[in-house]
């Protein structure tokens, strides 16, 4: 049994919504780097499994990856408290997978959304 989540239209607002932490891997069928990163999100799924792993098809969910502006594949995405926190195209190896985790887990929520309503506002001011 797969620890990742395939997300599609349907069912990607629930999930961001219902869970605090989710991890968003936007990938293809046809894509060398998604290939290989793909046993590492696995790995890292089996090794927190108090975390939401999905996963985007981007082939069969353009439409996801048009929302969230996706360039290129890879792109690892990180939702906490439905704000992404971290956003970033590449494979990535374990150890720098395992160190993003980390680094999203401590975030201060509290504080990360002070900051986005502080640049909300001042781009309020500059329009």
């Amino acid at each position: 049994m797969s620890a990742t989540v395939e997300l599609t239209k349907e069912n990607f607002d629930q999930t961001v919504t219902d869970n605090e932490f989710v991890l968003i891997d936007f990938w293809a069928e046809w894509c060398g780097p998604c290939k290989q990163f793909a046993p590492v999100y696995e790995k890292a799924a089996e090794d927190n499994p108090d975390l939401v792993f999905g996963k985007v098809d981007t082939e069969a969910q353009p439409e996801l990856a048009a929302a969230f502006g996706i360039q290129s594949i890879p792109t690892l995405m990180i939702v906490r408290d439905q704000v992404a926190v971290f956003a970033q195209p590449g494979a990535l190896p374990q150890a720098a997978l395992t160190d993003v985790i980390g680094q999203a887990r401590q975030l201060d929520m509290d504080q990360v959304r002070r900051q986005i309503a502080e640049q909300q506002q001042s781009g309020a001011q500059d329009a």
